[in-house]
């Protein structure tokens, strides 16, 4: 089949979701054509090695489009939604007049559910990673560490102008979609109470031909990966690892795509407070983070309500145990005392799962082993881009 992809992501986890999907696409035949408006992230991963062609269609900036968002600009280049949706019509009209059977959308970096959807006419398939999550409670809380220099009445306006006009775009967005793909269990019952739309489950994989065991020497340090942020709950792991007696207490090393530079700060202050050794490393390939998930005796995984996850597959191929707060879409990848060890969001309980599982090296050989086949059998690219490739076939006869 011909197929048009859109995507207006930066770096990370979907990125790399929609890389493999594509990858696996192209490989068994199909011809994938990519657009992108020029706001998109095409340095990490770029499609451009395995599609046929990548479209790049540049954003511009207009006086109009400032007056229709004055509270939410794409910064640093400070265009506006208006600017955006301007691109996103456009590259949606020129896939409606050419000669593919499907399309299907990624998110957008900005909006979420893209402006894209209102205007492609095709037989689509938008696969939603998450609706935004920047109206939760839980986030806001955590934000405060960071954000307590700012008035409080500067958060309020910030919260009810821009938060709530960016929910209602994404809401209006999502409105368009008639099939949405959602990465977990946990992710549609999300969609079902942001936007109020059905969603089908379609679970993402991993690449077992890089992300795999490499028979090396296992170092005294704990892994996490993600962006360095408030919401993947590293100031969590770091007072947890606090509690473990320091004569075995591992070192805490942090991969992250990209970073919030004062949230950065508050981790490397909370890690002296609580005696943490901690290492944190940004933007570095894969080859370098496939080496650190198999030098790691442990990744440890704690962001707040997580739609997914990879980082926990990514791990697990690589023969490394998880030891994940339970909840998110965690719970649906990581079977407690198998392939993984899940614990309640306690620091205490967390730190002390952590100690168990380091000292206990035939347990741990235990789960790396059941954690591997638990890969093979069901989480691979393959068997991901079979899942995907059976909803492009149905959207496609649904649709005629």
């Amino acid at each position: 089949m011909k197929i048009a992809a859109f995507h207006n992501l930066p770096s990370g986890g979907a990125k790399r979701a929609l890389y493999s999907f594509v990858n696996y696409l192209t490989k068994v035949g199909h011809l994938v054509d990519v657009y992108v408006p020029s706001t998109a992230n095409e340095d990490f991963l770029p499609l451009k090695n395995i599609v046929n062609k990548v479209n790049i269609f540049p954003v511009r900036r207009t006086f109009t489009g400032s007056i229709y968002s004055a509270f939410k600009y794409i910064l640093p280049i400070r265009i506006s939604l208006r600017d955006l949706e301007k691109t996103e019509k456009e590259i949606a009209d020129v896939i409606n007049k050419k000669d593919y059977n499907i399309v299907f959308s990624e998110q957008d970096r900005y909006t979420m559910s893209p402006f894209f959807l209102k205007y492609i006419k095709k037989p689509t398939i938008y696969y939603c990673q998450q609706p935004s999550r920047s109206h939760e409670a839980i986030l806001q809380n955590i934000s405060q560490n960071i954000d307590r220099n700012y008035p409080q009445w500067i958060r309020r306006i910030w919260h009810k102008y821009s938060i709530s006009r960016s929910s209602e775009i994404e809401k209006e967005n999502a409105s368009f979609s008639k099939y949405i793909l959602a990465n977990s269990y946990f992710s549609r019952e999300s969609i079902l109470k942001s936007y109020g739309l059905n969603s089908f489950v379609s679970y993402l994989g991993v690449d077992t031909e890089a992300f795999k065991p490499l028979e090396i020497p296992k170092q005294n340090f704990v892994l996490s990966v993600g962006s360095c942020s408030p919401s993947k709950g590293f100031d969590f792991i770091i007072n947890s690892l606090g509690y473990i007696d320091p004569k075995i207490r591992p070192k805490f090393v942090i991969v992250s795509n990209s970073v919030d530079i004062r949230w950065k700060g508050y981790l490397e202050q909370l890690a002296i407070k609580t005696g943490v050794d901690l290492e944190i490393r940004n933007l570095i390939q894969d080859n370098e983070l496939i080496l650190l998930y198999n030098k790691a005796k442990l990744v440890v995984y704690a962001p707040y309500l997580e739609p997914f996850g990879l980082v926990p597959l990514e791990s697990m191929a690589c023969g490394t145990p998880v030891i994940a707060v339970r909840e998110g879409g965690v719970r649906e990848s990581i079977i407690h005392n198998e392939t993984g060890i899940l614990i309640e969001r306690d620091e205490n309980m967390f730190g002390e799962a952590v100690t168990k599982l380091l000292l206990d090296k035939e347990k741990r050989q235990k789960i790396a082993q059941r954690g591997i086949e638990s890969i093979h059998n069901f989480w691979t690219l393959e068997y991901a881009g079979e899942r995907l490739l059976k909803h492009l076939n149905r959207v496609m006869e649904v649709m005629k």
